[in-house]
């Protein structure tokens, strides 16, 4: 006796939609369980979950402040995955960004005019994650080198390359602790709303949604990608390039990475420092899985993550459940839309041999 699976008939589109819907539904549900184990009232729990992260003006936008890096790292991977280039060093990518910008926000003299070191700074950072990516591209293609190892193992390399700056050539003088100095004023992303820490690089992240639909939609770029990631060989005799296309992916993937070390170091920290992300680079994997590594799907999957992350904190201040389980809460998403993902694109069979 032997378990095969057979693919199944392409899904309707609603459904297809409707099928992270259920994911997000059936985790919540799942999710009762550690809070009931941890003492947590279920119904307050819940309640203060999202009316912490949703209940008020100033809860709303400092969801949305959480959700940018969240939206631009799960881009990354989401726009990566979409060509089978396995793009697990959104972290590093991340922090290869955040260096760039505080280099150049520090260095930069006070006089140089926002208007022209925002643009630097933003374009620079994106290359930086760009190239910190296109490294494990180039040893896929050229050494036949697993992408998943390196993506993996240069997250490590660009943390302790950042702690050497911080404890070193970039510390902040005077200071013992791993943080460098304060970047100029004019390398501040703006705030755009008073009473809150709504900056222009939300709206970055929500440009970038847009543009890698277009991308992947209308462009010939947009189709290389998708013929690549279904099938190499068959991409490669109909013409297509496909290292040339890895490596675009890859300088893309790491580039929107690389805009959230920017937001976060000039939006939110004013310094580099060495938990400038929380992980939001290997978040980007179940957010771009749960929004089905579609553009629009990936947004709102990291909408939702920041009002679990959001939210949680209030949740763990009037309930006593820890704040730990909006970690928990991510990771029952990527597990159960894996197995949906699963269930409705594969029959499951059981054959007697």
């Amino acid at each position: 006796m032997r378990v095969i699976l057979t693919k199944r008939h392409p899904l309707p589109h609603w459904l297809q939609i409707m099928i992270p819907v259920a994911a997000i539904i059936v985790t919540l549900i799942l999710a009762a369980i550690p809070i009931l184990f941890a003492g947590g009232d279920l119904k307050l729990s819940y309640i203060t979950l999202f009316k912490g992260a949703l209940g008020t003006r100033y809860n709303i936008l400092e969801t949305c402040v959480k959700a940018c890096p969240l939206i631009l790292t799960g881009l990354a991977v989401a726009f990566a995955f979409r060509s089978k280039f396995w793009n697990i060093g959104a972290e590093g990518q991340l922090m290869a960004g955040a260096i760039t910008a505080a280099a150049i926000g520090i260095y930069t003299p006070a006089e140089v005019p926002a208007v022209v070191l925002l643009p630097v700074i933003l374009f620079l950072g994106f290359l930086a994650g760009g190239a910190w990516a296109f490294l494990p591209a180039f040893l896929k293609m050229r050494m036949k080198i697993d992408d998943v190892v390196t993506t993996l193992i240069l997250n490590y390399v660009m943390l302790h390359f950042m702690g050497f700056l911080l404890f070193g050539p970039m510390q902040q003088p005077g200071s013992s602790w791993p943080r460098s100095a304060a970047i100029v004023d004019n390398a501040h992303l703006p705030i755009l709303l008073v009473r809150s820490r709504f900056h222009l690089g939300i709206l970055i992240a929500l440009t970038m949604v847009f543009i890698i639909w277009f991308i992947n939609e209308k462009t010939v770029l947009g189709y290389q990608t998708k013929a690549v990631g279904v099938n190499p060989t068959a991409s490669f005799f109909g013409g297509i390039n496909n290292t040339k296309v890895i490596f675009l992916t890859a300088l893309i993937s790491g580039g929107l990475a690389g805009l959230a070390g920017v937001s976060e170091v000039c939006a939110i920290h004013f310094h580099l420092l060495m938990d400038v992300s929380p992980g939001y680079g290997y978040s980007g994997i179940p957010i771009a899985m749960l929004g089905r590594l579609h553009p629009v799907g990936t947004a709102l999957s990291a909408f939702f993550f920041s009002v679990i992350i959001v939210g949680a904190q209030s949740m763990s201040r009037m309930t006593g459940v820890p704040v730990y389980i909006a970690e928990l809460i991510q990771g029952m998403a990527l597990i159960v839309m894996l197995i949906a993902l699963l269930m409705t694109e594969y029959r499951v069979k059981v054959v007697r041999d």
